[in-house]
C-alpha cells in the first residue's frame, strides 16, 4: 500500500531530510528538525505524488483521504484539541512545499479551523477576545483570497476604511469590537462575490484549502518562477498541515525570518528580522517594516538565546546556510521552517569558501554549491566610484549590484518595455508574487515598504537583481504615474539608478563599471581548475581581450576572428581597395598594405597568450560587408549630382556597381569562408604570412608561440586539402625567409551538417576540429540567426522550443550531428583535438553537454571564462559520479 501522508512531531515522525522529492523541501526539513529534537509544531505532509494525481484526475484516491483522516485524528490526539471544537478548537496552517524553494510562489492558509462558534471558544480559552477575532478576520480574508478567489484588496480596503473611521494608523490599534465588525463585513463580501456563506465546517475548510494549495502549483506566478529557474513542471508540490502557533499574543510573542549567515554578503553573522505581536505573513509580505534580529535579545532574551543555539545546530547539521522561520508564543519558541537559504552571488562564493576553511564542507562541495549564474552576476557592472551622482533617497540594501533604467510602476509595464529592448526599474509600494514576471524583466527593483526578508528582497536576491526595499520616504501616485521623494517628482519613464549594495536611489543615469574578481572567487576557481578535465579557452580578436581573458583564466584562444581586424578606420580604405580590385595584381597591392597591420594584430595577441595556443580563423564573412551601405551610397550620389562634382560621381558609381555585383540573396550561405579563400587565395596567403611573420619575430625574442590556423566553412574534404596546401606553402616560405621553425597546426571549423557527416574524410586533412555551433545551428535548423527574434519567442511561449537554440545548444539535433562528427573524426585520428567556439561555449548546459560527448575544450567570450571554468569542474564531477554509479 502506498504511503501518501507522513506525520511529524515530537516522538512521532515518519520522514527525514533526504525525502525532499516526496515530501518537498519544507516537509522533509520539518521532519528532520523533529528528529533532531527541535521544537516544531506537529503536523503532517501530503506528498508531491498526491499533487500530481490530484492535478491529473481532479480528485483523490480513497486511500489518500483515509490516510489524511488518520493523520488529523493523530494530530488532534497529540494536541488534546479537535478541529471545530466550540470550547477549545485546534487551528492549523496549510502551506505548500516544493522539492526546491519557490518563495511566495504558491499559496498558504493560516488560522484554519475558526468558525462563528469556535472563535467564541478560542476567545474564552485564551481570555483574549481581540486576539481571537484578529485571527478570524485574517483567516476569512486569506481563505477568501486563496481558496475562493476573492481579490484580497476587497478585504484590505475594508480594513483601511475601518482605520480611517476610528482615526487609527495600525491594524494593531483596532479593538475587538472593530475586528468583530470586520469579520461580519468580510463574510458579507464572500456571500456577495461567491453566492454562498463562508464555510462553517472546519473539515470542509481543510479539504478546500488543501485543494487550493495543490492548485497553486499551476498559478501563473509559480509557472513563471519555474520557467525562470529551470524547475520541472511535473514535480508538483507537497502540502503541509501544521498546528498553529501564534506570534500575535502580545509583547512576549513575535514572529520572524532569519538566516544563519548574512544572505547578501555571506558574513558569518546571524541575520534576520522579526515583528513583535504579529503573524508570519506580516514579515514576508512587507506590510510592516520589521526590526533587526539582534534586538530580539533585549525583548525576549530566553527565546532569542534558544533561537541562536538552534540555528547554529541546524547549519552544522545541514552543512549550509539556513533560512529559518520562527514564532514565539508567549515566550515559547517554535521553529516553523528551515531550508537552504537563497543568497546573492557574492554571498554564495564567500559562504562556500568560508565553510571549507571551517571544515564543514570539502572543496568539491564548495565548487558544486556555487552556480554559473552566481559567477555571471559577480561580473556585472557597479557604480563608477568617480561618477557624480545625486542620491534622492535611501532604503535597505536588499540585493547588491547597480542598475539603471526607466521608472515603471507595474510588472506588466516592465515586461512590455523589455520586449522592445528598454531597461527599467520596477518601483512598487511592495512587490507580491504576481510581480514575478516584471521583476525578471526589470533591471532592478525599488519598494517603499518591506524589509531585508520581504518578498522583493528574497526574490531579488534569488534572481540576482539589484534591489532596494523599505524606502519609506517615497510616495507613489499611481493615478498620475509618478513618485515623490524629498522634493523630487520622478515621472514614469524617467531614468533612475539604484545601488542595491548600499540602498541608494539616485536620480538619472549613472555610469557603471565592471566588477572585479575578488579573493574568494579566485580561490574557488583555482579549486575548480584542480577538478576539471575540460579545457577552457576564449574568443578574442585583439590584445586587450586576450590579456583580459588570460587574467580570467583562459588557457588559450579558441577563436580569433580576423575579419574584426579589418573594420578599423585606418584599414577600411585598404580593404575596400582590395575588394574593388579588378585583377589579382591590384588586389595583391592592397593586401600588401594590410599585411603589416595584420601582423601587428597577431604580435599583440601572441604576446598576450605567450605559451598558449591561439586558434586564428581566416577571413569568413562575405566581402560586401566591408563596403558602404547601398542606400547611403545612393544618397551620396544624389548629393554629388546636385552639387555637380563630376570627379567624385564616377567614383561613387563604381562603388555602387561593385556593391550590386557582390550582393547575394543569402550571403550567409554564399561566397564566404573557405570559398572566398579558394577563389581569392591571395587573401588567405596574406593572412597566413602575417600570422607566421608575427610568430617568427616573437620566437626570435625567446617567446613560445603556438599558432593554430583554422579554415572556416568547410563542407568538402577537397576544400580543406586545397586550402591547407596554400597555407602550408606560405607558412614554409615565411619560415625559410626568417630561418625559423614554428610548430603550427592547420585545422577546420565544423559548422555545416555535411561536415559532420563526412568528418572521417575531413579529419585526414585536419590537425584539429572546432565546432562553430552558431552556424551549425543555423544550417541545421534552417534558421537565419539574424531573424529568429521574430518567431523564436513565440515558439518558446507555444512550447515548440524550450530554449532559443542560438543561446542554449540544441542537444537533440545539433548535438547529435556533433556526436557523429566526433565519432567519425576520431575513427580516423583517435587523438584528434576537438573544441567548441560558438556562443554556446560559455553557456552552462551547453558546456556540460560538450564535455559529455568528448569535446576537449570550450571557447567563450572573456567574461564567460570564469563561468566555463566552474561549469567544467561541475561537469567533471557529474561525469565521474555517473560513471562510478554505473560500476
Amino acid at each position: 500500500m502506498s504511503k501518501f501522508v507522513y506525520f511529524f512531531g515530537k516522538d512521532v515522525t515518519d520522514g527525514k531530510s533526504s525525502m525532499k522529492d516526496l515530501l518537498g523541501g519544507k516537509g522533509a526539513n520539518l521532519a528532520e528538525m523533529a528528529n533532531l529534537g527541535v521544537p516544531v509544531p506537529p503536523g503532517f505532509t501530503i506528498t508531491t505524488e498526491v499533487c500530481v494525481l490530484y492535478l491529473k484526475e481532479n480528485k483523490y484516491p480513497e486511500e489518500v483521504l483515509r490516510q489524511e483522516k488518520e493523520a488529523i485524528d493523530k494530530l488532534e490526539a497529540l494536541n488534546g484539541k479537535r478541529l471545530g471544537d466550540p470550547e477549545d478548537p485546534l487551528l492549523v496552517s496549510v502551506r505548500s512545499g516544493a522539492r526546491v524553494s519557490m518563495p511566495g510562489m504558491m499559496d498558504t492558509v493560516l488560522n484554519l479551523g475558526l468558525t462563528d462558534k469556535s472563535v467564541i471558544g478560542l476567545a474564552k480559552k485564551v481570555n483574549d477576545e481581540r486576539f481571537a477575532y484578529d485571527c478570524y478576520r485574517r483567516f476569512i480574508a486569506m481563505f477568501g483570497d486563496v481558496v475562493l478567489g476573492v481579490e484580497f484588496r476587497k478585504f484590505d480596503s475594508l480594513i483601511e476604511d475601518k482605520k480611517k473611521e476610528l482615526g487609527v494608523k495600525s491594524d494593531t490599534d483596532l479593538d475587538s469590537k472593530a475586528l468583530k465588525e470586520l469579520v461580519e463585513r468580510f463574510k458579507g463580501v464572500i456571500k456577495l462575490e461567491k453566492g454562498f456563506e463562508f464555510p462553517q465546517d472546519p473539515k470542509v475548510q481543510l479539504q478546500m484549502a488543501i485543494n487550493a494549495v495543490f492548485d497553486s502549483w499551476n498559478n501563473q506566478r509559480a509557472i513563471t518562477y519555474r520557467k525562470l529557474n529551470g524547475i520541472d513542471d511535473s514535480w508538483g508540490t507537497a502540502v503541509n498541515v501544521q498546528t498553529m502557533v501564534y506570534g500575535n499574543r502580545g509583547n512576549t510573542s513575535g514572529t520572524g525570518v532569519a538566516f544563519t549567515r548574512n544572505p547578501s554578503t555571506g558574513e558569518k553573522k546571524f541575520f534576520g528580522e522579526y515583528l513583535i505581536n504579529a503573524q508570519g505573513e506580516d514579515v514576508v509580505a512587507g506590510i510592516r517594516t520589521p526590526d533587526f534580529i539582534n534586538t530580539l535579545g533585549d525583548k525576549i532574551p530566553e527565546a532569542y538565546a534558544q533561537l541562536v543555539d538552534i540555528c547554529q545546530r541546524l547549519e552544522s547539521h545541514f552543512t549550509d546556510m539556513q533560512d529559518i522561520e520562527f514564532t514565539i508564543q508567549e515566550g515559547k519558541l517554535y521553529m516553523l521552517q528551515t531550508r537552504t537559504g537563497k543568497r546573492t552571488a557574492a554571498a554564495a562564493v564567500k559562504i562556500a569558501t568560508d565553510m571549507v576553511a571551517e571544515g564543514l564542507i570539502d572543496k568539491e562541495t564548495a565548487v558544486n554549491r556555487v552556480k554559473a549564474e552566481h559567477i555571471d552576476l559577480l561580473l556585472h557592472p557597479r557604480i563608477d566610484p568617480e561618477a557624480k551622482l545625486e542620491v534622492i533617497a535611501k532604503g535597505l540594501p536588499a540585493s547588491p549590484g547597480a542598475a539603471v533604467g526607466k521608472v515603471v510602476f507595474t510588472a506588466e509595464a516592465a515586461e512590455e518595455m523589455a520586449e522592445i529592448g528598454e531597461k527599467t526599474i520596477l518601483v512598487r509600494t511592495e512587490t507580491s508574487p504576481e510581480d514575478i514576471g516584471g521583476m525578471a524583466a526589470a533591471q532592478g527593483v525599488l519598494t517603499v515598504r518591506g524589509g531585508m526578508t520581504s518578498h522583493a528582497a528574497v526574490v531579488g536576491r534569488g534572481m540576482g537583481k539589484p534591489c532596494v526595499v523599505g524606502c519609506g520616504e517615497i510616495s507613489i501616485d499611481m493615478k498620475n504615474a509618478h513618485f515623490m521623494v524629498n522634493g523630487f517628482t520622478i515621472k514614469e519613464h524617467d531614468f533612475i539608478t539604484i545601488d542595491g549594495s548600499i540602498g541608494s536611489v539616485i536620480i538619472g543615469k549613472v555610469d557603471l563599471i565592471d566588477a572585479e574578481i575578488n579573493y574568494d572567487l579566485r580561490k574557488l576557481l583555482i579549486w575548480a581548475d584542480e577538478i576539471r578535465t575540460l579545457g577552457v579557452r576564449t574568443n578574442a580578436d585583439n590584445p586587450a581581450d586576450a590579456a583580459l581573458a588570460r587574467e580570467l583564466g583562459a588557457e588559450g584562444i579558441g577563436l580569433c576572428r580576423t575579419e574584426h581586424m579589418f573594420f578599423g578606420e585606418d584599414r577600411i580604405p585598404a580593404v575596400r581597395e582590395m575588394i574593388m580590385a579588378e585583377d589579382e595584381k591590384t588586389r595583391k597591392k592592397a593586401l600588401k598594405r594590410l599585411l603589416p597591420m595584420q601582423k601587428e594584430d597577431f604580435i599583440g595577441i601572441f604576446r598576450s597568450m605567450e605559451g598558449l595556443p591561439v586558434t586564428i580563423r581566416l577571413l569568413d564573412p562575405p566581402l560586401h560587408e566591408f563596403l558602404p551601405d547601398k542606400e547611403e551610397l545612393d544618397e551620396k550620389l544624389r548629393e554629388l549630382e546636385t552639387s555637380g562634382d563630376c570627379g567624385k560621381i564616377d567614383e561613387v558609381k563604381k562603388v555602387i556597381q561593385r556593391v550590386v555585383s557582390l550582393k547575394e540573396l543569402n550571403p550567409m550561405l554564399g561566397h564566404r569562408g573557405c570559398r572566398l579563400g579558394i577563389t581569392y587565395p591571395e587573401i588567405y596567403n596574406m593572412q597566413v604570412r602575417a600570422i607566421m611573420e608575427a610568430a617568427c619575430e616573437l620566437t626570435a625574442e625567446g617567446m613560445e608561440i603556438v599558432p593554430e590556423i583554422m579554415i572556416p566553412l568547410v563542407g568538402l574534404v577537397k576544400e580543406l586539402s586545397l586550402s591547407k596546401e596554400e597555407v602550408c606553402k606560405t607558412a614554409e616560405t615565411v619560415m625559410a625567409e626568417k630561418g625559423m621553425k614554428i610548430d603550427y597546426k592547420v585545422g577546420t571549423m565544423i559548422e555545416l551538417p555535411r561536415a559532420t557527416i563526412v568528418a572521417d574524410q575531413i579529419a585526414k586533412e585536419a590537425d584539429f576540429f572546432s565546432f562553430g555551433t552558431n552556424d551549425l545551428t543555423q544550417t541545421t535548423f534552417g534558421f537565419s540567426r539574424d531573424d529568429v527574434s521574430k518567431f523564436v519567442p513565440i515558439y518558446q511561449k507555444a512550447g515548440i522550443l524550450e530554449h532559443d537554440p542560438f543561446a542554449v545548444l540544441d542537444q537533440e539535433g545539433v548535438g547529435e550531428l556533433m556526436k557523429i562528427g566526433i565519432g567519425k573524426g576520431r575513427s580516423v585520428k583517435p587523438e584528434l583535438k576537438i573544441g567548441i567556439c560558438g556562443e554556446h561555449g560559455g553557456e552552462p548546459k551547453s558546456i556540460t553537454f560538450a564535455h559529455q560527448i568528448g569535446i576537449d575544450y570550450v571557447s567563450c567570450s572573456p567574461y564567460r571564462v570564469p563561468i566555463a571554468r566552474l561549469v567544467a569542474a561541475q561537469s567533471t564531477m557529474e561525469i565521474r559520479d555517473a560513471k562510478n554509479k554505473r560500476t
